[in-house]
């Protein structure tokens, strides 16, 4: 007699798949918890290691952080938002003009056409600065840096090598420069710590380590002859004279401050000899204005030329549309005082406060675009230059150009209206204020 055969009714098919499904389902749930703790295990060790090593943990999952910058002035990338004011002079008693808004009073003006009255009714609010965090744990490494004795001290000039009497007008010019500035920062900066991102800070600023010099860069005074006279102290060229425009900005023969680690920074800013020079702002803009709008120009024609053009000229034709050249003054105005401007800030038309940081680097040389040849010059005496090299006062670009000064600067001045001249001087305010710049008629 056969044994009979075992026959499964459908449910008991259906139960017995469904008990190896649970089944299966529970392995890989155990084998997933398995794999993530030894992964957080992993983590942990690594942070530990980190704290063990003196900067203490670091939380990855922790956002990036958007940082307020303490002026309240855009970073080159990010829109500006100047309101509609005039200013008035800063108040006796103390007071954070980097931290605050000063003192306004509003006024209006009648002769605005539609469109420019359009433009301007943009113009509003306090601009803000938003960084990118360059490195991962860098909020940590800035604390650390931030109890670091920062700001530094501004220490006295080392006036050894400088033995020729001639220097002493000058040098009594830079001690009241440079101790305006400080009180500048003292009275009106409240400042104690940095606000802003450290690599960020000191991007504008070139190193040169031979003769220990920190040089922030600001276009527009003077920074091209500078950068030669960089190479030339690197030994990279026998002569200024001799070094083209494309060398000097493209080359990338220069080292700057933001390419060394935290301590290298650190080691530089309180040992190196600290330089920035500077120039009127209302002359600065126009330059920069002549350079990059009224000569031909592959980048900024088709990247700002164009997209001022499609928002501020009404009815423009094609050809304007498409190659960007023929930007007005006016309409560079308008899109550099336009809360939502096409397109980002620049570093030609920046505000020398954000390039530069004169509240937070305490600079030893103070120059000014104005006397360029004769502080540059002492300058080099200071940091012990070889005898026979002098600051080139050749025009770098477009030399067959008048030289940008207060007679230029009034002709372009004088298509603006009133309102749009005042908030010229309002976007550079601070600027005006910390390098004791005269207040320009408007």
């Amino acid at each position: 007699m056969q044994p009979s055969e075992v026959v499964m009714s459908p449910k008991q098919v259906f139960f017995s798949v469904l008990m190896f499904g649970v089944a299966g389902l529970l392995l890989v749930m155990y084998l997933q918890v398995a794999i993530e703790e030894q992964h957080t295990g992993r983590v942990e060790q690594k942070r530990e290691q980190r704290a063990a090593s003196g900067w203490g943990p670091v939380n990855y999952l922790q956002p990036i952080a958007r940082i307020r910058e303490t002026e309240k002035i855009q970073d080159h990338i990010t829109n500006q938002n100047p309101k509609s004011h005039m200013s008035e002079e800063p108040k006796n008693k103390e007071e954070n003009l980097l931290n605050s808004e000063r003192p306004t009073r509003v006024f209006t003006e009648n002769n605005h056409s539609q469109g420019e009255a359009q433009v301007l009714s943009r113009i509003t609010g306090s601009p803000t600065i938003q960084l990118i965090e360059k490195h991962h744990g860098t909020k940590t490494l800035f604390r650390k840096f931030s109890e670091m004795n920062w700001p530094v001290d501004i220490r006295p000039l080392n006036k050894s090598l400088v033995t020729d009497s001639k220097w002493k007008r000058i040098d009594a010019t830079q001690e009241k420069r440079r101790s305006f500035l400080q009180e500048f920062c003292k009275k009106y900066g409240g400042v104690s710590r940095p606000q802003s991102h450290l690599f960020h800070m000191v991007s504008r600023i070139y190193v040169e380590d031979k003769h220990k010099i920190l040089y922030c860069e600001v276009p527009k005074a003077g920074c091209s002859n500078w950068k030669r006279i960089l190479m030339v102290l690197n030994g990279l060229a026998p002569s200024a004279y001799n070094i083209s425009h494309d060398a000097v900005h493209y080359g990338k023969h220069l080292k700057k401050l933001d390419s060394f680690d935290l301590k290298g920074i650190y080691t530089r800013l309180n040992t190196y000899t600290k330089a920035v020079f500077v120039r009127d702002p209302m002359e600065r803009l126009v330059s920069a204005f002549r350079d990059k709008f009224e000569h031909p120009n592959s980048y900024y024609h088709p990247v700002f030329g164009k997209a001022i053009i499609k928002k501020y000229r009404p009815n423009a034709c094609e050809e304007e549309l498409n190659n960007g050249s023929g930007v007005k003054f006016k309409e560079f105005i308008h899109y550099l005082l336009d809360s939502h401007r096409p397109v980002g800030m620049d570093i030609h038309w920046e505000k020398i406060s954000k390039l530069c940081y004169p509240c937070l680097i305490h600079y030893d040389f103070v120059g000014k675009f104005e006397t360029l040849e004769e502080d540059a010059n002492y300058f080099l005496q200071l940091i012990g230059a070889p005898k026979k090299l002098k600051f080139p006062n050749f025009k770098d670009r477009h030399s067959s150009d008048k030289r940008t000064n207060a007679q230029v600067v009034r002709q372009y001045l004088k298509d603006l209206t009133r309102t749009e001249r005042q908030l010229i001087y309002d976007f550079y305010y601070l600027d005006y204020l910390m390098f004791n710049y005269t207040t320009p008629f408007l």
